[in-house]
């Protein structure tokens, strides 16, 4: 497990008002990053980017448009709302990635690479990394996993690791163990999200324990950490 692993919490609401009162709890509970999940940000806009932003001065923002074209306008606009990481997804062209990178430059924010959906994941993320991104999701979709049973992003993590060089994470329908996992197995950012967050198949807070839950996973990755 890499030292001083990183969480995130990805913040997949729909209404400005029920994210922050998740992000409050989820920074309460010790998360490092927060994401603006990409129901949040179709539902409300950047405005919860802004919010978010306000909130919460001091901690690193996720926007997760799942950008696939017009990308340096996109991270533009996330940039200039708050954000400090935006997400181009590995299925763009190259130009998609050059121009995200590039405006992250320009921003001071970093870029990561989802490689959702991509042929050979491993070969899209290496060719990502050399074209400047930070970070690269290994992501199994939520459609894509309830049509097809049994399909993980664990089953592409290793090659990716063993791929690129930069910090990776996974996400997509894993449980809260088989995240902790992807830290054992070489990631270097966890993400909850669902099923915490994602009730069932409808994108809505779970629960008031949220934060008593989310601050034991907390606790959890600590403990694993060397």
């Amino acid at each position: 497990m890499p030292q001083n692993p990183i969480i995130q919490v990805s913040l997949d609401v729909t209404t400005i008002d029920e994210a922050l009162e998740l992000a409050h709890a989820a920074v309460r509970a010790g998360v490092d990053w927060l994401e603006a999940g990409t129901p949040l940000i179709l539902a409300e806009g950047l405005r919860c980017v802004r919010a978010l932003r306000a909130h919460f001065p001091q901690v690193p923002i996720v926007a997760d448009l799942k950008t696939m074209d017009g990308a340096g306008l996109e991270a533009e606009m996330m940039f200039k709302a708050g954000a400090n990481m935006t997400v181009v997804m590995g299925q763009a062209h190259d130009a998609s990635i050059i121009e995200q990178v590039k405006m992250a430059r320009r921003y001071g924010g970093q870029v990561m690479c989802d490689v959702m959906l991509c042929p050979d994941k491993p070969r899209r993320a290496r060719e990502a990394q050399e074209l400047g991104v930070d970070y690269i999701i290994v992501h199994t979709g939520f459609d894509e996993r309830n049509m097809i049973p049994g399909l993980s992003p664990l089953d592409d993590l290793p090659a990716v690791l063993e791929a690129v060089e930069i910090p990776v994470q996974a996400v997509g329908g894993l449980t809260v163990e088989q995240a902790l996992q992807t830290l054992e197995m070489g990631a270097q950012i966890v993400v909850f999200g669902a099923p915490l967050v994602i009730s069932g198949t409808e994108f809505k807070a779970v629960g008031d324990n949220f934060e008593d839950v989310l601050r034991s996973i907390v606790q959890a990755v600590k403990r694993r950490a060397p």
